[in-house]
């Protein structure tokens, strides 16, 4: 998918909500647990619930890996409910030296047809470019998470040819030259706020992943305000708000409740820097 038709998305669905799909099989409506497959059986209730009001979904593979092999066909089978014209994330995080990258990359982006995979950037540019290497995929790069672990590292001030940043900054600043903004974006996390017109000014034409929005304490307003550029330019993440709504059978309703709530939100926020016809 091209950022001219992620952006068409956006404007028809008067949406930049991504909803994760960090499925946990602890978590599901006890009345699904007798289907030969909850897992998959969740997703596709959830999908037809909310896709009206979407332009994203982002599995979480650990969600799925940690359930073995049942756990990845119930992954297969959630890509094939999801609508063609719904960009689709494999939230993996994978990175590592070029041939297993590639080997990576074959997975997410031939067998499960994902659009786009999160990916590290501490191996540098070698374990990135094979993800670059395939047409009309995008790698989206991790570069200031909303965890609270991040001030580890990712704010330490590092020299950088005689001009002092935070390690984030120059993450950013040498990868946005690996790829460009049809097949990159950076992971930017939404209680991050206060970086994101700085951030912005970094990487003018990047579409930005925004998870951190709703439990973890971001402020959708404060992120739509800073982040948006002239094609929004942002994927705002929530999983847990909608995909546990509600433990009981209604729980599909209650998603798609949610997740409207959210998708008239971004209405607003899209109407203000004046992106809808």
């Amino acid at each position: 998918m091209s950022p001219g038709e992620l952006f068409n998305q956006i404007r028809l669905k008067r949406s930049y909500l991504c909803i994760g799909l960090d499925t946990d099989i602890t978590k599901l409506p006890s009345h699904l647990l007798k289907h030969e497959d909850p897992v998959a059986e969740f997703n596709r209730h959830i999908i037809e619930a909310t896709q009206e009001y979407c332009v994203a979904y982002k599995p979480n593979l650990a969600f799925y890996e940690s359930l073995g092999p049942a756990g990845l066909q119930s992954l297969q089978k959630t890509m094939a409910y999801i609508p063609e014209n719904i960009f689709t994330i494999a939230d993996a995080k994978r990175g590592d030296i070029g041939n297993t990258s590639a080997m990576y990359a074959r997975a997410f982006f031939e067998f499960f047809d994902f659009d786009a995979v999160t990916v590290t950037p501490y191996m540098g540019e070698d374990s990135v470019k094979p993800f670059l290497e395939f047409s009309g995929k995008w790698v989206i790069l991790l570069a200031l998470t909303s965890n609270k672990g991040a001030n580890d590292f990712q704010g330490l001030k590092v020299n950088v040819d005689g001009k002092e940043m935070p390690l984030y900054e120059s993450v950013i600043t040498k990868s946005i030259h690996w790829g460009d903004s049809s097949n990159m974006m950076f992971v930017i996390g939404a209680t991050r706020a206060d970086h994101f017109y700085h951030i912005r000014k970094l990487a003018p034409d990047h579409f930005m992943l925004v998870p951190g929005v709703g439990a973890q304490g971001g402020s959708l307003r404060e992120v739509s305000e800073a982040g948006m550029n002239s094609r929004c330019g942002l994927l705002v993440n929530s999983s847990r708000e909608i995909l546990y709504a509600s433990s009981g059978e209604d729980f599909a309703e209650r998603a798609a409740a949610a997740a409207r709530k959210l998708q008239q939100e971004m209405e607003i926020f899209l109407d203000k820097k004046q992106l809808l016809d």
